[in-house]
């Protein structure tokens, strides 16, 4: 891909800041009021005010104004990632977003890019397991040629034989590598054993031959079954008021079809018993990849459950994972955990890299810090720490365009309300000694740990 994607809900995408920061270290904004099809509803606050906008044609978009700088951040999101990928041809989703840049209308792919430059407009798509993300950007004074590429490339792609040819050899190449990085080999071999026979456990950037076997009807089937209007979401983020953006939405997404046609998801959880495998890779290093059941995003108990995260191993240099592994023993550069959610399954992960013989005795420390923070839970300064820096460092979050729709879009997806950048901090603030160590007991009281190495790893059994 011409874009560096990322997973999860932002992505790193260059844009001039605004002075958002300040403004939620303030409070940030109140709870909105419930608001009927076709108006217009604002949560206002100082220089922020995020407005739910409908269209004309009855596309809804977040809003928030910024006239001080001449530009838009849009945000966009479909309900459907590589999880709709068809048996046989994993990767199509994955394909897609390196393909609606190169050639849409009448406008083959090195005009499509000589029109983009002209017009200095940046446009990138990633896909998730269960989201296909798009992100575009543009000065004011070219909004309008610029939001036609935009239009053009979500509704009419050419998928020319030669561009899919050339971009799926990319791929391809890409594919090649990763088969030989230990990483890349480490994390696909984790969900293959963590969601067997699942759409979660195939690899969402495919294999050598299923995208091999990837064509351009292939690629317009993906988009004709994901891309529509109901399962939209959309945060804007500039230059532009709600009268604006209302045709902006309807001109840009108005011709797609009312509904998809995606397939529902199944549910899945984690095996209760714990596991370890290990793949033989000639490196001097073994990496390490660990997960166990997690837990939803809608639970009453996520919020603890992300805050009792920070302490253990979410948290940098702070983390107990961090301090017992690296800077006491030195076993490794750096060992890190997450809570990671998805519409069809929910697990808490980790990693680690360490040299063939540590990892034993890595995995030993992982699995007791694990332990004593479900029998004991976290101090009361660790709790106190964690919550100050997770609030503290929250409205970062929102010091530029594009960090303030990835938030804004993210906020959608998740499900959340409008006025969630408000309670956030306090639903942190609110968590007790006691929520972390209900959690905590929930979520590692269990020997349950799935675990991939790749490498070679000695002395293992001595620290399964």
């Amino acid at each position: 891909m011409r874009c560096a994607m990322i997973t999860g809900r932002q992505v790193r995408i260059w844009m001039l800041g605004l002075g958002i920061a300040a403004v939620l270290a303030a409070g940030g904004i109140p709870a909105a009021p419930t608001w009927a099809a076709g108006e217009k509803m604002t949560v206002k606050k100082s220089k922020m005010d995020i407005q739910v906008v409908t269209s004309p044609g009855g596309i809804k978009a977040w809003l928030v104004e910024e006239h001080s700088v001449p530009l838009i951040a849009l945000r966009f999101a479909f309900s459907g990632g590589s999880a709709q990928d068809p048996d046989g041809k994993e990767g199509v989703a994955n394909f897609l977003t390196s393909m609606l840049d190169e050639g849409a209308g009448e406008l083959d792919a090195a005009a499509f890019q000589e029109r983009m430059e002209e017009l200095a407009v940046r446009m990138s798509f990633q896909d998730g397991r269960d989201t296909f993300y798009g992100d575009f950007q543009s000065l004011t004074q070219k909004r309008d040629q610029a939001i036609e590429l935009l239009r053009l490339a979500l509704t009419k792609p050419r998928f020319d034989k030669s561009a899919v040819e050339r971009i799926g050899a990319q791929l391809r190449a890409n594919l090649a590598f990763a088969l030989k990085n230990p990483n890349q080999v480490a994390s696909r071999a984790w969900v293959a054993e963590a969601f067997p026979h699942h759409p979660y456990g195939r690899p969402a950037t495919g294999t050598l031959e299923s995208v091999a076997r990837i064509g351009p009807d292939d690629l317009e089937a993906f988009r004709k079954h994901v891309f529509a209007r109901e399962n939209l979401k959309v945060a804007v983020v500039g230059d532009i008021n709600a009268e604006e953006l209302g045709k902006l939405l309807d001109r840009v997404f108005g011709d797609l079809p009312a509904k998809s046609h995606t397939k529902p998801v199944a549910k899945i959880k984690l095996a209760e018993k714990g596991k370890i495998s290990v793949i033989e890779l000639p490196v001097p290093q073994s990496v390490v990849v660990f997960g166990a059941q997690g837990i939803k995003r809608s639970d009453p108990d996520f919020i603890a459950a992300f805050v009792m995260n920070q302490i253990l191993g979410g948290g940098g240099f702070n983390s107990r994972l961090m301090e017992e592994v690296r800077e006491k023993r030195g076993l490794a550069y750096g060992v890190y955990s997450y809570l990671q959610y998805f519409d069809g399954a929910e697990y808490f992960g980790g990693r680690v890299a360490t040299k063939n013989e540590k990892v034993a005795e890595s995995l030993r420390i992982i699995k007791a810090e694990f332990k004593r923070m479900a029998d004991e839970g976290p101090t009361a300064k660790e709790l106190a720490d964690a919550k100050s820096y997770l609030t503290g460092s929250y409205a970062l979050r929102f010091d530029t365009s594009a960090k303030i729709a990835s938030q804004l879009l993210g906020i959608q997806v998740d499900g959340l309300s409008v006025d969630y950048v408000t309670k956030r901090n306090d639903l942190i603030t609110a968590v007790t000694l006691d929520d972390v160590k209900r959690v905590a007991k929930r979520l590692l009281g269990s020997n349950n740990l799935i675990v991939t190495v790749v490498g070679q790893p000695k002395n293992l059994a001595n620290g399964g």
